[in-house]
């Protein structure tokens, strides 16, 4: 059994200005930026409610686009359940899956990234709910 949920809605930016980008999106979507993690400095964090998905920007070198992270508690089993799914893997990143739907869109997977899921998400049997 294992856990998982929506995590974040990423922004993928293809951009010179970064910064002009988060400026952009910040007043956009009405959403004031995070502090910048010094360690990150490709990534900036828009405010979210914590019953939201959380808000993220990421400076890239592939075209501009919108991607979603979902979290789980057990990267392995979640990868086996999308893939069954009809998900494929496209590569294994730093901490994380970057997979792409049947309909071709690209997702990733990651760890929890607002605390622990079990009662806050989505749980697995492994036999699909």
């Amino acid at each position: 059994m294992h856990h998982s949920r929506l995590s974040t809605f990423v922004i993928d930016c293809k951009v010179e200005d970064f910064d002009a980008a988060t400026r952009f999106w910040s007043a956009a979507l009405g959403r004031a930026v995070k502090p910048v993690d010094p360690d990150s400095p490709n990534y900036r964090e828009l405010e979210a409610k914590d019953t939201e998905p959380m808000l993220l920007l990421q400076k890239v070198e592939h075209e501009s686009r919108i991607h979603l992270d979902i979290e789980s508690d057990d990267l392995d089993a979640e990868l086996e359940r999308l893939e069954a799914l009809g998900a494929k893997r496209v590569a294994y990143v730093q901490r994380w899956w970057v997979m792409e739907a049947p309909t071709g869109q690209r997702f990733c997977i990651v760890r929890p990234q607002r605390g622990p899921l079990e009662g806050r998400a989505n749980v697995w049997d492994g036999e699909g709910r």
